[in-house]
């Protein structure tokens, strides 16, 4: 039964007539019969997982990530820097440039990800000499001067347009993400590109650090990151993000319907992704509207909800209290849309449009007996209480990844931490399909941090395995190359050429050139 009651079964005209308080029924318990939802027919527009020409062989973590960032990508990168560059210096700017290539494009990269390895506390510290704490790698492959220039230029965007773009600041045509704009869509396209999502995926937001002050930056008092730039994210399971929208504030061309709508409504394309997909949204996002829509697009959708929103069940008639035992379920049915309470360590309360009220399932929970002892009890569990636990943190999962071995360092130009998190954003994607296709092979994937180092490797244009060559050891005295000459020949047949610095020096010595007592400048190397 439904909370319209039975008057669906009378005709049409009693269908117009039909009481729609669901504040007037009572809910109901697990014990009760429920009818059975109707599924969406799951028919996505391509096969789920990654897609060709991936899907074949074993790809290295290389070629994986260029699928994201590939040979367009890092000619925006390197025309745009090249003339943010040019601007810079007209403006006195004082520093050296020369027009960086792809190549060199892809060396900054591989540089950004070998520190994010490291994770020294500074980042000059890659370039330090003369301490105990150098790290000699770094200065083989660019300066540090380099790397700072390329840093203080780097620009996504044509830095003309973005001059247009600002004057038009107040106006409806100003777009706030134009410094971002064109790499902010082609990592949204590649994402989708590259990889399609399986049945179940889910919707939540992402905070990337930030202090820049910009009216974009969000506060969210609940997240751990509690300042910063406030991404909407739609991510599968596995924590793979399949596409995501920066958030830039109250905007003018909204549907009318709340912010929580339009994100959804935006991220769950049907012509990506097919039909038959199982939403999961948080209570920031559920409502029986936008669970009615995602219904008459193909969607099924499950999500906690605030009690009080519109139209949602109000009535209290044998509802659930502070005193209700753990495991305690009530349900009431609006149509298609399943209105379900649970008794936990407090009151869960979800709603669905896939899942019957209860199918069995328990859960293991401390309780008190009647002699007062504490025991593990299995106690009654709602289905889509369930799944909704086994399949909403994919969002999370994201989150997580992408905080290992991160790229992100202090800026305080905020476009600068949008192209950190793309970075990342495309780093973990790789590897999670690195993961799929292991999988699929049957095969044991690499750690993150092994498939990031070989990934940096691959950018830097290294073997993995390679690294300076060891210092010999110093512990011995250099000897003059005369000893047995006769001292007729001493003056030259004695001297002899040094293979590192190429002076003549009647000194050598059998590991490498060094200087004695800042008399004699070099040995030979014998």
């Amino acid at each position: 039964r439904s909370c319209r009651g039975d008057v669906r079964s009378h005709g049409g005209d009693a269908d117009r007539s039909r009481s729609p308080h669901c504040a007037e029924i009572e809910w109901r318990t697990e014990a009760d019969p429920d009818i059975n939802p109707r599924l969406p027919r799951f028919t996505p527009k391509r096969t789920p997982g990654v897609q060709p020409p991936l899907n074949s062989g074993n790809p290295s973590p290389g070629e994986i990530f260029s699928h994201f960032f590939d040979a367009e990508v890092l000619k925006i990168l390197c025309i745009n820097t090249n003339k943010n560059a040019a601007r810079n210096l007209q403006r006195g700017r004082k520093y050296s440039w020369t027009e960086i290539t792809p190549e060199e494009m892809k060396k900054y990269l591989g540089l950004l990800l070998y520190m994010a390895v490291l994770h020294l506390p500074k980042l000059l510290d890659l370039w330090r000499t003369k301490t105990i704490f150098q790290v000699p790698f770094p200065s083989t492959k660019m300066s540090r001067d380099r790397f700072m220039a390329i840093s203080a230029s780097l620009h996504m965007s044509d830095p003309e347009k973005d001059a247009l773009n600002d004057q038009k600041k107040g106006t409806e045509e100003y777009d706030s993400l134009h410094r971002v704009r064109p790499l902010l869509d082609m990592i949204r396209n590649r994402c989708m590109t590259v990889y399609h999502p399986k049945q179940h995926i889910s919707v939540d937001e992402r905070m990337v650090a930030t202090k820049a002050r910009i009216s974009m930056k969000q506060y969210m008092k609940a997240k751990p990151t509690k300042w910063g730039l406030k991404f909407f994210v739609l991510a599968d399971v596995n924590g793979y993000t399949v596409d995501f929208r920066l958030y830039t504030g109250k905007s003018k061309t909204a549907s009318g319907k709340g912010l929580p709508f339009d994100v959804v409504a935006s991220l769950v394309n049907k012509n990506y992704l097919g039909s038959g997909y199982i939403v999961y949204c948080d209570n920031f996002y559920t409502s029986p509207q936008l669970f009615r829509h995602l219904q008459q697009q193909g969607f099924g959708a499950c999500g906690t909800y605030r009690q009080g929103i519109t139209g949602a069940p109000s009535s209290t008639e044998n509802d659930l209290n502070k005193k209700s035992p753990r495991g305690s379920i009530r349900w009431i049915r609006d149509d298609d849309l399943l209105y379900v309470k649970w008794m936990d360590t407090r009151e869960v309360s979800i709603c669905t449009t896939v899942h019957p009220v209860y199918s069995g399932e328990t859960v293991l929970r401390w309780l008190r007996t009647e002699d007062g002892q504490l025991q593990r009890i299995p106690v009654a569990r709602p289905t889509a209480i369930s799944e909704y636990n086994k399949y909403m943190g994919g969002v999370d999962t994201s989150d997580q990844m992408l905080g290992t071995n991160s790229v992100h360092r202090r800026t305080r130009r905020w476009h600068i931490t949008v192209f950190q998190h793309f970075v990342d954003i495309a780093v973990t994607n790789s590897y999670i399909l690195h993961k799929e296709l292991c999988a699929n092979q049957q095969q044991r994937p690499k750690t993150r941090q092994q498939f990031q180092e070989e990934l940096a490797a691959y950018l830097l244009g290294v073997p993995l395995e390679g690294g300076p060559q060891k210092r010999p050891s110093s512990d011995h005295f250099p000897v003059p190359t005369s000893t047995g000459h006769e001292k007729t020949q001493r003056a030259s047949m004695g001297r002899r050429q040094c293979t590192l610095c190429k002076r003549s020096t009647p000194w050598h010595s059998n590991i490498y050139c060094m200087s004695l007592f800042d008399a004699i400048s070099c040995f030979v190397f014998c």
